[in-house]
């Protein structure tokens, strides 16, 4: 036998436990990670609380009028600081 044959497989045998390492790695990663966030029910955000609208905005906005279709429509839009 060469010398080539002990080192292949020395490689082969370095290279599958590496392989091995990061795979168990990769899984306590995520174990840990998943373990320390508190489960969030998918789909939903927190949401911030809505913003109260200023006094007497309801004369702020323009009152609807209709289109050509006759559907109505109204966009008020507001800053603040």
């Amino acid at each position: 036998m060469t010398e080539e044959g002990p080192r292949l497989r020395v490689r082969r045998w370095v290279v599958a436990v590496w392989a091995v390492a990061v795979a168990v790695g990769g899984g306590f990663t995520l174990l840990l990670r998943e373990s320390a966030e508190p489960p969030t029910p998918y789909g939903r955000q927190e949401a911030t609380p809505t913003p109260s609208l200023p006094e007497g905005w309801e004369s702020m906005c323009p009152s609807p009028t209709p289109d050509e279709d006759g559907s109505t429509a109204v966009l008020c839009l507001f800053r603040t600081r």
